[in-house]
């Protein structure tokens, strides 16, 4: 990973070139790094999601002035400047630091989009959340508190699990030394869980799956532990769904979940209701210290990179 002047040219007309303040990192970046990341080709400008100011807007776009402080989705965001399509952008709650900002779009976009859009969460439903230490994790976790549910956090750390208890998750496990369905059938009387957030892959399948109760619904969206799984066609007596998603193709995702998230999520932001969850802050030069924090997978939420004021 190097750093290199580019020129972004003119302005697209459909566009908004937007003065990066902060930048988050997901996993996700590790593997394009890697070139192992599918449809992402070699060199590109690596970032995902973006928290800045408005520096130019093309004159086919509306709704945005020179100065608007926003966030949003975009790739090429660990930059001092990246253009950006509008559709994706969003106010940036006046409460709300840039640094805080950068850590919303990504984590907390795929959180909603797995626990509403796909997995339909209700108050009340009892929620398990994988890696809940993670950028998706710790948002989903909030999102489920939030929204009445009762929640079960797993992780591998026990230090991650503090902290998500900390955070009012209901209850911990550490996959690596107990089993989860296990201790899902003592912790509800053998009903299960309700939702069940899968992001690790095949190392956890199998006990997600199993922790799971009637009607349960399972939502894939990560593979950090093997994209391969298998299952058991016994998930038909409980009439388990297995439900998989990407926020980057679906088409619910432009349709459902972004005006749903601006409509619903953006107020509580701004109330203090929800609160992203940031572990360390670097410079932007530091881009190489980040990706070895995150392939790691030592922190608590998000490591945020940000440009000097």
């Amino acid at each position: 990973m190097i750093w290199e002047p580019l020129n972004l040219g003119e302005l697209a007309p459909d566009a908004v070139r937007v003065r990066v303040g902060a930048s988050g990192i997901n996993f996700a970046e590790t593997r394009m790094r890697a070139g192992d990341y599918s449809g992402q080709e070699l060199p590109f400008v690596m970032g995902m999601e973006v928290a800045g100011s408005v520096e130019q807007v093309g004159r086919e776009v509306a709704g945005f002035e020179v100065g608007d402080r926003i966030f949003g989705r975009v790739r090429g965001a660990h930059a001092e400047v990246v253009d950006c399509d509008p559709a994706h952008l969003m106010p940036l709650p006046e409460n709300l630091s840039f640094t805080q900002g950068a850590a919303i779009p990504v984590g907390w976009l795929t959180a909603w989009h797995a626990l509403y859009t796909v997995g339909r969460m209700a108050p009340g439903d009892r929620v398990l959340v994988e890696a809940v230490g993670g950028s998706v994790g710790s948002a989903a976790l909030a999102l489920a508190k939030q929204a009445g549910c009762w929640t079960l956090g797993a992780a591998s750390r026990n230090d991650k699990l503090a902290r998500a208890a900390a955070l009012g998750c209901d209850a911990v496990v550490n996959y690596t030394c107990e089993s989860v369905s296990e201790r899902v059938a003592s912790l509800t009387n053998g009903e299960g869980m309700d939702i069940g957030l899968m992001t690790i892959g095949d190392a956890t399948a199998h006990e997600l799956i199993d922790s799971m109760g009637m009607d349960g619904r399972v939502v894939m969206f990560g593979s950090t532990g093997g994209r391969d799984i298998t299952f058991n066609l016994r998930i038909g007596i409980l009439n388990i769904q297995l439900l998989s998603m990407s926020i980057s193709t679906s088409p619910a995702f432009m349709t459902g979940t972004m005006p749903d998230f601006r409509d619903r999520a953006l107020p509580l932001f701004a109330s203090g209701e929800l609160t992203p969850v940031v572990d360390t802050v670097l410079p932007m030069s530091e881009l190489v210290r980040a990706h070895t924090m995150v392939d790691e997978r030592t922190h608590f939420g998000k490591v945020i990179l940000v440009n000097d004021e």
